[in-house]
Order: structure tokens, then sequence, then C-alpha cells
């Protein structure tokens, strides 16, 4: 009985040093290509290396963080024909998984996502707008009956994280507009449960970012330290 509660304990902790070091990489706290020392993070966490390296190895398996042998973890650091790929990897499987999910998704579901788009045009912060707009894309694939092509599909979305954030301060809330009037547009197909228009606004919208940050390469240069 013994063991198996500190297997709980191990994993409990796992659970909670995992959620702390991801909204740390999707913030930007932790910046691409910054290495994450165990003793460090079980020591601000108050917690043993042991549940630190699980918790590594969950963020690993959702494309947050890499190993490499002798080194350590860290947060993958992408180049930008690295990223151009997952961009045309997105605009090839969510416009599946979407297709996919539409026959499922609720009203209910579809009705948050007219919540979230609503907050997205009403606030113009960024770190908001990245948590939303996150929100509002995942949303509409909960209906798909592949996990393993959802799951993909978010390691790629946590994989360009970074980018995201340095290519949306770039455009600025005066580029905000697009973003929404495609949102809008996906909502519509959406709403219809129409898979013909939704993959099309849906492959666009990704298109134009991935062709857009392709004129930044500013966005790919490594941070400092």
């Amino acid at each position: 009985m013994t063991d198996i509660q500190d297997s709980a304990g191990v994993g409990a902790a796992s659970e909670r040093i995992a959620a702390s070091l991801r909204e740390a990489i999707l913030s930007g706290e932790i910046a691409p290509g910054q290495w994450i020392r165990q003793e460090e993070v079980a020591a601000r966490l108050g917690a043993s290396r042991l549940p630190v390296r699980e918790a590594l190895r969950m963020l690993e398996a959702e494309g947050l963080t890499e190993h490499e042998a002798n080194k350590g973890s860290r947060v993958p650091l992408l180049d930008q024909h690295e990223v151009d790929v997952v961009y045309q990897m997105r605009e090839r499987l969510e416009p599946l998984a979407l297709t996919e999910s539409l026959p499922h998704l609720t009203a209910g579901q579809i009705e948050h996502m007219e919540h979230v788009q609503a907050r997205i045009e009403s606030d113009d912060g960024l770190p908001e707008f990245l948590l939303l707009d996150r929100e509002f894309h995942l949303t509409s694939y909960t209906g798909c009956p592949s996990e393993h092509l959802v799951s993909t599909i978010s390691r790629l979305w946590n994989s360009t994280q970074h980018h995201r954030r340095a290519f949306m301060l770039l455009s600025g809330p005066d580029r905000r507009w697009v973003v929404n009037s495609e949102h809008r547009l996906l909502l519509d197909a959406i709403r219809r449960k129409d898979p013909v228009d939704g993959e099309r606004y849906l492959s666009g919208h990704i298109r134009r970012t991935r062709i857009e940050l392709a004129q930044h390469p500013e966005v790919f240069t490594a941070p400092p330290g």
C-alpha cells in the first residue's frame, strides 16, 4: 500500500510541476533554446528530482521540451524552415480534424466558440489573445474521434507558440481584424456543418500566417542567453 501511495504522490507532484513548466513555456517565461535544470526546478517548486524528470517526460510528449543525452532538457528552438514545415503540416492536418469533428460538435461547443471569439474581439491584450486563439481552434476539433490526430495537432501548436507570440507582437493589434474576419468565416461554416467551406477557410487562415511569418526573419532569431 505504501508503494501505491508513493507512486500516487510522485504522479501528483509530476502533474503539478508539469503544469507550472507548461505555463512558463507557453507564456514565454522559458524561451526556446533555454535549458531546464532539474535541480533548479526541484528547489524552486519544493520537490525531489524524480517528479521533475517525470514532468519533463510529459512535456516532451507534448512537444514542449526535448531531451539531449548528457545535456538534459530544453525548450526546442526551431529555425525558419522548420517552422514553415510545421505550418504546412497544420494546413493539412487541421482541416482533416475539423472535417472529422464537425458531425460530432454539439450546440454547446459551438456556442462556446462564439463566446471565445467575442472575448478575442473585445480584448487587445496579447497574452489573452494567444490563450483564446488556441482555445478557439482546439475547441473546433473536440468532436474529432481520432485522439492521435488531435494530440499531433496540439504538439504542433506547442512547438510554434514562441513564433506566434513574436509575430503578433510585430504585427500589432491593428492586424487583429484579419484574424477576427477569418474566425467569423470559420464559425459560419461550423454552424452550417459545412466541411468544404470549413476546410477552405481554415487552411487559408493557417497559410496566411505561414506566409506572413516568412516575411519576418527576425522572429526566428534565437533569444539572448
